[in-house]
């Protein structure tokens, strides 16, 4: 059977996605949300349709900078580009905020990240997930300290795209539509 056809297994939300949205956009929604490399045939599973229109997409894809790809254990894995997605939430900062509100942001983001410096005693989100991994450590505690770990490692990537777009931001907010480029 087909993939684009409905199977009496398949949830009701695919029908409705296939319905909606086309085979390359499913196949980009999939991939642009990977946050390790998965094969055509994993993405094509996830995006409802075959592995070879998947691949066809996913070429598409790499075509226009949007993903990379990588050969793991002999096959052909696919993930969003950095530098692509890195731009585009540049881009999204450029687009929906003003230079103060970036400068605020990155103050705020700033005060987070010294929080967490002052309150766990450590520089890095890498000391904490090695305490928490410690044998003296609860589980609650883990989990907490494992949550701390990945927010901090948020607050400064986000910092380090605003203080991009703060840089930036009377180049490109001049001299690019930053609505003109959806891929």
């Amino acid at each position: 059977m087909p993939p684009e056809e409905r199977s009496e297994d398949e949830p009701e939300w695919v029908e409705t996605w296939k319905e909606h949205a086309t085979a390359f956009d499913r196949v980009k929604s999939v991939t642009m949300t990977l946050s390790e490399s998965r094969p055509a045939t994993w993405i094509a599973e996830e995006a409802a349709v075959s592995p070879n229109t998947a691949r066809d997409h996913l070429r598409r894809l790499i075509d226009l900078g949007v993903v990379t790809a990588t050969e793991t254990d002999g096959s052909r894995h696919y993930y969003p580009d950095p530098l692509y997605t890195r731009l585009r939430d540049v881009r999204e900062l450029l687009k929906n905020t003003s230079k103060q509100d970036l400068a605020e942001q990155a103050a705020a983001l700033k005060d987070d990240i010294a929080a967490w410096k002052a309150e766990y005693g450590t520089d890095s989100p890498d000391a904490l997930r090695e305490r928490a991994a410690g044998d003296d450590v609860a589980a609650e505690q883990a989990y907490e300290l494992a949550r701390t770990a990945s927010d901090w490692e948020l607050a400064r990537y986000r910092l380090s795209l605003v203080q991009d777009a703060i840089e930036n931001y009377d180049t490109w907010t001049s001299d690019i539509d930053t609505s003109s480029i959806t891929v």
